[in-house]
């Protein structure tokens, strides 16, 4: 069922038709087995309404306003699981990657993963945007380096420590990070919400507002967290406005998530 979700979100930039037979057969399956109860079926049927509303009348402003405003509520209930009738599946539980590590739980978040579908509602360019900057390759090499200088900053500032790992659920963590976490975020940072921006602002303050939602999304874990979050998104969405890829961005997102776990303290360093 897990496998064939991540294959429709696949296929969703290459043929929406395939990948919503696709992810009809997984609802299905995912009904039989509880993780979707009939408020999560219930809301999927309103999200087909509401993609065929979109389509059917899309030349109406009033139509394209308030289905872009239904697109905000239900991508912002899947994000953070504020939507009924999703019973998520928990693959890593309270587990502690290292001896210096605080223990954490990980889940397969189907409702997270749904946010593709929902946000390709109002943003046809959600995996493909155009774009006008062309950095040279010296810049996409410090964008690459970025990355665990970023994890060493927050060495310095005292909440990761160097602590290597190979725990026997990382191919579970793998897995989840790609498709059921930094795919659905950066579909609605940058595939929607930077590249909804760039429309009508310059494109670097645009960058800027998605990277500050996306640390703000992680207040729960205290400031720290926050400006490293933020700090992250920022290198995220320089991957998607200078790539105009969505994918791109996922590699940079997945990519920081695995190296922390790698051989830093996951997901940060216990105290005391």
């Amino acid at each position: 069922m897990w496998i064939s979700l991540a294959l429709a979100l696949v296929l969703l930039q290459f043929s929406k038709k395939a990948a919503v037979g696709l992810l009809l057969v997984t609802v299905i399956a995912a009904a039989v087995s509880g993780v979707l109860d009939w408020l999560a079926l219930l809301f999927l049927v309103a999200l087909l309404l509401m993609g065929y509303v979109r389509l059917r009348f899309g030349d109406n402003n009033i139509v394209l306003l308030a289905t872009e405003l239904l697109v905000l509520a239900f991508a912002c209930g899947l994000m953070i699981h504020w939507v009924f009738g999703f019973h998520n599946v928990k693959v890593i539980d309270h587990a502690s990657a290292g001896p210096e590590s605080t223990p954490f739980s990980m889940y397969y978040n189907f409702d997270k993963a749904l946010l593709l579908f929902v946000l390709l509602i109002a943003m046809r360019s959600l995996f493909v945007s155009a774009t006008s900057d062309k950095p040279a390759k010296w810049q996409w090499l410090l964008l690459v380096a970025a990355v665990p200088a970023l994890l060493l900053v927050a060495v310095l500032l005292g909440g990761l420590k160097p602590e290597s790992h190979a725990p026997h659920w990382l191919f579970k963590f793998i897995f989840a990070n790609i498709f059921f976490v930094s795919l659905a975020e950066e579909a609605m940072f940058c595939g929607y919400l930077q590249q909804r921006l760039s429309g009508f602002m310059h494109s670097v303050l645009a960058l800027f507002i998605a990277a500050l939602s996306f640390g703000a999304m992680h207040l729960a874990g205290g400031i720290m967290l926050v400006v490293f979050a933020a700090l992250a998104g920022v290198i995220y969405g320089l991957a998607w406005m200078w790539s105009g890829r969505l994918w791109v961005a996922v590699l940079f997102h997945a990519g920081l998530n695995i190296l922390h776990l790698l051989f830093f303290t996951y997901p940060a360093a216990a105290h005391g």
